[in-house]
């Protein structure tokens, strides 16, 4: 499908302060549009940023048919943008919408889509190390009708955001063994709006205990680790890294698939099982726990200082050499600074688009 490009006539661009970017509060000018109707997708465009039309009774707003991705767009050497394995999130935005019920768009469509929006947006990347455009794109359902079924019409849209470097410091988590997050049979890997609804106020009582986020455990015994509120998590024991199994119950990470690449690149061992927290809390006392962080498109790498259980803190480390180097090849690679030895990396202009 040939996408159609209408270009504002009133950018905000020149009001954006690049240094003091306010995050998740500032857009670009433009944005992807996609209608489905009558069975198929049809009208790709981009067209200026702008409020959408939504009948109260948009079957999204009742029964939750909306998913969505995230991912960023950087600046080469040559100030060119990049996009980061535009494919794997096209692929997980599908395997979403089989879950809830949802029509899969077409992956080819959702780069074809990436790239028209960041080549006519591609002034809003910020130059700073760390910094990126982030990209959401995102599935509802827009059928007016009240009543429980798969709706028969829905948009895709994707939008963009300048942001800044997500967490400055190291953080701190609560593990959180009232709450769940996910259960077997349920939408843990889908990146479905629902799942972070629900996680909205236990997140809000682990930060009024001071802790940055909640660390999940399993639905059955509050015992084995699932992931972290907005990313996947690895520590590293007595020199190997371990991080919790694709069990039907933690997200399929992007950028956890790109850094066990990148450590088993690197020589470490990395081994995906079943973790507990009682696991955790012993290689801490034993002197064993020397590293662990935290991984996901927003956040990049976070480094983890501990980690609250009960009355309990887990001490993990002050110091992160392994997390630290990879995240500085992570941006490298991002940046084109570093080889792309693993071919993550897709220009985002064309000159169809210019």
């Amino acid at each position: 499908m040939n996408i159609t490009i209408t270009k504002t006539s009133d950018s905000k661009l020149d009001s954006i302060d690049f240094d003091n970017i306010p995050l998740g509060r500032a857009f670009t000018d433009h944005m992807f549009i996609c209608d489905y109707a009558d069975g198929k997708w049809q009208n790709p465009r981009v067209t200026p940023l702008e409020l959408i039309p939504t009948h109260p009774a948009a079957m999204a707003l009742h029964y939750g048919q909306a998913i969505f991705e995230g991912m960023k767009s950087t600046l080469s050497r040559k100030r060119e943008p990049l996009l980061f394995r535009p494919a794997e999130n096209a692929s997980r935005l599908n395997a979403s919408a089989r879950r809830m019920g949802m029509p899969e768009f077409p992956e080819d469509l959702f780069v074809e889509g990436l790239k028209a929006l960041v080549a006519v947006e591609q002034g809003w990347i910020p130059p700073a190390d760390g910094s990126a455009l982030y990209l959401r794109p995102f599935m509802y359902a827009d059928e007016p009708f009240i009543g429980m079924r798969a709706a028969t019409s829905f948009k895709f849209i994707i939008i963009a955001s300048p942001a800044g470097p997500f967490f400055s410091k190291p953080v701190k988590l609560w593990a959180e063994k009232n709450y769940i997050r996910a259960a077997a049979g349920g939408t843990g890997e889908a990146k479905a709006a629902g799942n972070y609804a629900a996680a909205i106020r236990p997140t809000e009582i682990a930060k009024s205990k001071g802790f940055d986020q909640v660390l999940w455990l399993d639905a059955n015994e509050h015992t084995y680790i699932q992931e972290v509120g907005t990313m996947n998590i690895f520590f590293k024991i007595n020199g190997q890294f371990i991080t919790p199994n694709l069990d039907g119950s933690v997200l399929h990470g992007i950028t956890r698939k790109s850094v066990i690449d990148l450590l088993k690149h690197k020589g470490y061992t990395v081994t995906e099982r079943p973790i507990t927290i009682q696991e955790i809390a012993e290689a801490a006392q034993n002197g064993n726990l020397e590293e662990a962080f935290g991984t996901g498109t927003a956040v990049g790498i976070a480094y983890i200082q501990e980690i609250g259980w009960g009355d309990d803190t887990i001490k993990v480390s002050e110091t992160y050499p392994v997390g630290e180097a990879i995240n500085d090849s992570l941006n490298a690679i991002k940046t084109g600074l570093e080889e792309d030895v693993f071919g993550w990396m897709m220009p985002a202009t064309t000159k169809e688009f210019v």
